[in-house]
């Protein structure tokens, strides 16, 4: 029986309309290698909407120009297409104020604008910063070169067999050294969801600060920062449905109120003389320099759309997904999931005996099966647990119990071809 079947026949299929979204999603119906595509790389970025393409389009055919200072029509155009995605934004992340929202290129470049900015004022010889071993390196390197600066230390928060943040070990590192705590939402290479309300009220009652990296959680639904109550949090466009070299941080105001400016340039600007420059406003002293237009009213178009989806019952399918490919993958001879995090988002990270990643892979995109192999930018978490990396399958809304069947008879046929005998 396949998987599909099944799941109907258990009476487990999740009430959402999973053909009515992937309509939206025209390049889902590429053809690769002769294949229907079978996207499973959500993690790395997510598939767009017609919704989001025609905005993008839309914008440089009738709104291109340069935002904020223009008197022209176009000018004015864009600037409120470009400031409407900045409220949405500060919708989607229950913001008290769009002052909070700054735009980045990304949840890299977010994250080290925090490093840099707060770690210049914050932190001195002595100081510590939590990471937990789940980061990606994009939340790791930047508070090492911060530490190095001032002669600060980044200590590692150990994980446990199931790939969970090991929340002893944390309390145990909790002391009046650490001034930061950086932790990310939802591991990209496990898909473990943290407890971040719970990290955010054990490191302020120690008087620490929490930054989160919710790059992977924001496609899985929507965020409230101020229930979660972190102090940073940071996200890339791409992840959530819109274009790439796009970002957004969130920050508590007094704190971006604070911070110097991470870069100089237009913008960021109130006067410049050469006898000294004062600085603009939040969010607009973070953001220098021609910022990317297209990609925030690709990030607002995103936020519109999705506000049309029901995210729970969307959530609830990809949970469906995810177990019907645990099930059917654990009776596959060699295939081994690396983890088992009580809460997972959509996220299948395993090994095949005798098969390195990169085969099954190369394998499965043959089939037209598109799947992530490698450390995933998380090579201290492959460490931990004895490996060079992983075949990651990461699941979105718009995947079907169908790419789930297509999947393990890609995995059975690596199997035969490399697997134990």
């Amino acid at each position: 029986m396949s998987t599909l079947k099944a799941v109907e026949a258990a009476g487990t299929a999740p009430s959402f309309d999973v053909e009515r979204v992937r309509a939206d999603f025209p390049i889902l119906g590429e053809m690769i290698n002769g294949q229907p595509l079978v996207y499973l790389d959500n993690a790395a970025t997510t598939q767009k909407p017609n919704a989001v393409i025609d905005a993008i389009a839309n914008y440089y055919r009738h709104d291109n120009a340069n935002v904020h200072r223009g008197v022209h029509t176009l000018s004015d155009r864009a600037t409120r297409h470009f400031e409407d995605a900045r409220e949405k934004t500060a919708g989607f992340l229950n913001s008290p104020s769009s002052r909070q929202i700054i735009w980045t290129r990304g949840t890299t470049e977010a994250v080290n604008l925090v490093a840099h900015s707060w770690g210049a004022d914050n932190l001195k010889a002595g100081d510590r910063i939590l990471v937990s071993w789940l980061e990606h390196h994009s939340d790791i390197v930047p508070w090492q070169l911060a530490a190095a600066r001032v002669g600060a230390e980044v200590v590692p928060i150990p994980v446990t067999e199931e790939a969970e943040i090991d929340m002893d070990a944390f309390d145990a590192l909790l002391d009046e050294r650490v001034k930061l705590v950086a932790v990310n939402h939802v591991s990209n290479a496990i898909g473990t969801i943290n407890p971040i309300e719970n990290i955010c009220a054990r490191a302020h009652a120690a008087g620490a600060l929490v930054l989160v990296d919710g790059a992977q959680a924001v496609g899985h639904w929507d965020v409230d920062v101020q229930a979660l109550g972190c102090d940073f949090y940071c996200f890339s466009a791409h992840k959530l449905f819109a274009p790439t070299g796009m970002g957004v941080l969130w920050g508590r105001e007094a704190l971006l109120e604070a911070m110097t400016p991470f870069l100089g340039g237009g913008e960021m600007i109130e006067t410049v003389s050469f006898a000294g420059t004062t600085f603009n406003g939040l969010p607009f002293k973070f953001e220098a320099g021609t910022p990317n237009i297209a990609g925030a009213v690709g990030l607002g178009a995103a936020i519109d759309y999705l506000s049309l989806i029901d995210r729970d019952a969307a959530a609830g399918h990809e949970d469906a997904l995810l177990t019907a490919t645990l099930e059917a993958a654990s009776e596959i001879p060699g295939v081994r999931r690396i983890g088992a995090p009580k809460r997972s988002a959509g996220i299948f990270s395993f090994v095949m005996d005798g098969c390195h990643p990169s085969d099954v892979g190369m394998l499965l995109d043959e089939q037209g099966i598109a799947v992530r192999t490698g450390h995933h930018c998380a090579q201290p978490l492959m460490s931990r647990f004895e490996l060079p990396g992983t075949v990651r399958a990461s699941f979105s809304m718009y995947n079907t119990l169908d790419d789930v069947d297509r999947l393990i008879a890609g995995l059975k046929k690596a199997q035969s071809l490399f697997g134990p005998r």
